[in-house]
């Protein structure tokens, strides 16, 4: 294939010819499909991932904040005499 033969790309379906509306919107419609699909997977995970964090924030602020009042807590002795 010489240098002058590039002006006309091989569409999707082995011919050579301009490239097409058609060829674009389907080209770009598979491309989309690939990452839509990809997208639904990973969209699961994340919202398994970040269930996760948000209970792991919520344990640890209450278990701090026991730790803390521990610290704090005021001892008051009362005697009768």
């Amino acid at each position: 294939m010489s240098p002058s033969d590039t002006k006309h790309a091989t569409n999707g379906h082995g011919t050579r010819g301009p490239i097409t509306r058609a060829d674009l919107e389907a080209k770009l419609r598979d491309i989309t499909g690939d990452v839509g699909e990809t997208v639904d997977a990973a969209r699961g995970i994340g919202v398994a991932v970040a269930a996760g964090v948000g209970v792991l924030f919520v344990v640890g602020a209450y278990w701090f904040g026991r730790r803390k009042g521990r610290k704090r807590k005021t001892v008051l002795e009362i005697r009768r005499i």
